[in-house]
């Protein structure tokens, strides 16, 4: 073989190297693009002005009801794994329906669902949901559009976060080391987004993104209060992950509070 032709065959095999046995995953192995010709220049339309933000003094305040018996919540068999287990010293119990003895309803994320106007900026501080004792906590949240979620693994053992959206982008992300963060956006409003762990299957939570701050999240009692609302007509939305949604309209002035109850009815 001449000098000539040897030295084309290895250029030919370093290049077949790169482009196949690189062992780079494909979102990591460079692309090329074809330039296109430029389109003749067009000048911009100036961008319409957004609407301020708006800040109020108005409340609205109220208690999500259950209407009869709460179905029982069922034991979570953590056996599976030792690390999950030995963290609870009583068993766990799922939390699709938590009501106390007076049937207030824990886990509604209460909203604005219409008659908001103006803008209203993401906050940059991130909401945390943790993964604690293979469970996720809060189980119900709500979070802005745009806002940093940081999911962060307190466990020493592999979790993966199965985020179920249909509107916003789904991910899956794996945390197999103890004080892992992933930090994630949701673009569009949604609710709810549902959370899995395929590792862990009895872990489930839920989080509602809207674009305002007026939500809340009932608590062990079944309260909820929105604060600093501007004076107005709202619709109200109260969502439960298994029995829906409530909507009730209540219009409320500067300064005033006004009082919302919400009830479902047990199946």
């Amino acid at each position: 073989m001449t000098r000539s032709r040897w030295f084309s065959s290895l250029a030919l095999a370093v290049f077949v190297g790169i482009g196949c046995g690189s062992g780079k995953p494909p979102e990591a192995s460079a692309k090329t693009t074809t330039a296109e010709p430029a389109a003749p220049m067009q000048l911009a339309e100036a961008p319409a002005a957004a609407a301020p933000v708006v800040a109020g003094s108005a409340s609205v305040r109220g208690t999500v009801h259950l209407n009869g018996t709460a179905p029982k919540g069922e034991v979570v068999k953590m056996g599976a794994d030792p690390v999950c287990q030995q963290q609870h010293a009583t068993p766990v119990v799922t939390e699709e329906v938590v009501a106390n003895a007076q049937g207030g309803l824990k886990n509604v994320f209460v909203y604005v669902k219409e008659g908001l106007s103006g803008s209203f900026p993401a906050p940059t501080t991130p909401v945390v949901l943790n993964q604690t004792g293979c469970w996720y906590q809060p189980h119900v949240f709500g979070i802005q559009a745009n806002q940093p979620l940081e999911i962060v693994n307190d466990d020493a053992t592999l979790h993966n976060i199965n985020a179920k959206p249909t509107t916003n982008q789904p991910f899956n992300v794996a945390q197999p080391v103890k004080g892992m963060k992933t930090t994630k956006k949701f673009t569009k409003p949604e609710v709810a987004v549902h959370f899995k762990c395929n590792v862990h299957p009895w872990m489930s939570a839920y989080v509602g993104v809207v674009e305002h701050p007026f939500f809340a999240v009932s608590g062990d009692d079944g309260a909820f209060s929105i604060s600093g609302l501007p004076a107005g007509t709202y619709v109200l939305e109260a969502w439960q992950e298994k029995y829906g949604t409530q909507t009730q309209k209540v219009t409320v002035g500067d300064g005033a509070a006004q009082t919302v109850d919400f009830t479902f009815n047990a199946q």
